[in-house]
C-alpha cells in the first residue's frame, strides 16, 4: 500500500494545530484595544484629557479639545461651553460631519432643573428631558439649554468646538469602535 506523503504532512499539521493551537495563540502578541469593554469615560476639561476605564482600571488616555469657551460649564444654547456633570453615551453617529461621533446625554436632569429655575425652559421641556434620561435616550436638543453635544473627531490641537469634545481622527476611530451606547461619561472642570 502506497501513501501520499503530502496528505500525511497535512494531517500531521492539522493535529499540531488542534493540540497546540490554543497554547500558541495565547503567546501571540495582541493589539490592546483602547477601551474594549469600557465601563466608563472620565473627561478632565482642565487637563484636556479623556480617560477610558475598563473594570476600574485606566485603559487609555486621549488628548482633547473643547468648546471655544472652555472654562465654564454649559448653561445655554450658543455659549460655546462644554457641559460638566454625569452623562452617558446616548447614541453613535457613523456619518458625522466631524468624522465619527458619540452623542452625550446633555442636558441631564440637573441641567434641566437649573434651566427651569432660571426660566430658560418650560416645565414641559424639563419633563421631556427627564423622560428621555429615564429611558436612556438622547434628550431633546431644541431648547434654550442647547444640545447635540458629542465626542467627535477632527482634531484636538486647540479649543474650537461649539461645546463638544474633539479628538484626533485616529483616536476617535479607536474610541468609537470601543465604546457602547449607555457608557457613563463624567465631565469635570
Amino acid at each position: 500500500m502506497h501513501r501520499n506523503p503530502a496528505r500525511r504532512s497535512i494531517r500531521w499539521l492539522a493535529l499540531v494545530i488542534v493540540v497546540f493551537g490554543p497554547a500558541v495563540a495565547t503567546l501571540a502578541p495582541r493589539a490592546v484595544s483602547a477601551a474594549s469593554s469600557a465601563t466608563r469615560i472620565d473627561v478632565s476639561k482642565a487637563a484636556r484629557e479623556l480617560r477610558v476605564y475598563s473594570g476600574g482600571e485606566l485603559s487609555r488616555t486621549y488628548r482633547i479639545a473643547l468648546g471655544g469657551n472652555p472654562i465654564p460649564p454649559k448653561r445655554r444654547q450658543g455659549d460655546r461651553a462644554t457641559p460638566e456633570g454625569l452623562y452617558y453615551i446616548s447614541h453613535k453617529n457613523p456619518r458625522s460631519q466631524f468624522y465619527l461621533s458619540l452623542g452625550i446625554s446633555y442636558p441631564n436632569r440637573d441641567d434641566a432643573e437649573r434651566g427651569l429655575r432660571e426660566g430658560l425652559i418650560t416645565r414641559a421641556q424639563r419633563d421631556a428631558i427627564a423622560r428621555a434620561i429615564a429611558a436612556r435616550r438622547a434628550p431633546p436638543s431644541n431648547t434654550a439649554l442647547g444640545g447635540d453635544i458629542f465626542v467627535h473627531g477632527r482634531g484636538s490641537a486647540s479649543d474650537w468646538t461649539w461645546g463638544c469634545i474633539a479628538l484626533d481622527d485616529a483616536d476617535m476611530k479607536e474610541l468609537y469602535d470601543a465604546i457602547d451606547v449607555g457608557t457613563p461619561i463624567t465631565i469635570r472642570p
